[in-house]
């Protein structure tokens, strides 16, 4: 593929960029990632996974919605001494007690880089059928909970008797 820049290199960068769920695809040659100042992995102006993170630690979202630079903190974790600021800039914890302290400002970062709080991981194929069940059991049993605090009572009985289809499948298979 070609630079769509210069048209004539031959495209060794390729950028997906999304900004407000709209998807752009740049395919371009070295010299002109440079020229646009793009950073180019591997070399010494490059781009690493802790400019990243402080990228996304120095950003939250503002009472208007939006995304802008937050206020300094003096957040400060009693084990190490580590300020969040510094956290923000380095992109790593000085010890294990890092986390606790700064948690609850964690957990937004989390939802941005991750979509969620909660790992859930990879489940096998073919030994996975049970723990599958169980999870879709939970998540149901979330949802008719919604729906009986919303009053939604006929969706929620369709639930419970999905949630009962699948408990029943659970026990034949277990």
């Amino acid at each position: 593929m070609l630079c769509q820049e210069c048209g004539e290199k031959q495209a060794t960068l390729h950028f997906t960029k999304i900004v407000n769920g709209e998807k752009t695809e740049f395919h371009i040659c070295e010299s002109c990632a440079r020229e646009k100042g793009e950073g180019i992995p591997g070399t010494s102006g490059g781009f690493s996974i802790h400019s990243l993170l402080s990228g996304l630690l120095d950003f939250e979202k503002s009472s208007t919605g939006g995304l802008g630079p937050k206020p300094p903190l003096t957040l400060r974790c009693d084990e190490c001494g580590l300020t969040y600021t510094q956290f923000s800039k380095i992109g790593r914890f000085g010890c294990s007690s890092c986390y606790r302290h700064f948690a609850d400002r964690l957990d937004p970062l989390f939802k941005r880089v991750h979509g969620n709080t909660i790992h859930v991981g990879k489940i096998p194929k073919r030994s996975g059928g049970q723990i599958q069940f169980k999870r879709e059991i939970e998540e149901l049993k979330k949802e008719m909970q919604l729906r009986i605090g919303q009053e939604e009572f006929e969706k929620a009985a369709g639930i419970r008797d999905r949630i009962r289809e699948l408990e029943s499948k659970l026990e034949q298979s277990g």
